[in-house]
């Protein structure tokens, strides 16, 4: 079955260009806020599915990923600021949004703001949860 899947070459071609721009905007996120990491995990799982030798990179991204999400929810002051940081990401999306005379204003650039505040809540939520949980399990 794995030759099937190498011998597809518009899906190897889709995997490549999709997982590829995953993986570059994943990049950028890493210093423009956002879930930079989650998106560089993401890209790498899109191009490992078609692409094994991508596997061996998996891992460790995958691993710094899950640390960093559980250190966001490590004590009461960094869910705090996690918390207020995704609600001023989403504040300024709808600033940027309405306002669009400001440098790349517009709803393009608010709304990404906002997703990007939406989904670092989500992660903040999940992250919370996964913590809760391992420390039930080790009681």
């Amino acid at each position: 079955m794995g030759d099937e899947k190498r011998s597809n070459p518009a899906k190897r071609v889709a995997a490549l260009v999709g997982g590829g721009l995953v993986l570059l905007v994943g990049i950028a996120l890493l210093v423009l806020p956002g879930p930079g990491l989650l998106l560089v995990l993401a890209g790498l799982l899109i191009l490992a599915n078609e692409f094994p030798a991508v596997e061996k990179y998996v891992d460790p991204v995958q691993d710094r990923a899950m640390k960093a999400a559980e250190d966001s929810v490590s004590s009461p002051l960094r869910i705090a600021g996690s918390v207020l940081a995704g609600l001023a990401l989403i504040a300024a999306g709808v600033v940027w949004g309405l306002f669009p005379d400001l440098p790349l204003g517009g709803w393009p650039t608010g709304s990404s703001l906002m997703l990007s505040g939406v989904v670092l809540l989500a992660l903040l939520v999940y992250s919370y949860r996964r913590v809760q949980v391992r420390r039930a399990a080790a009681r």
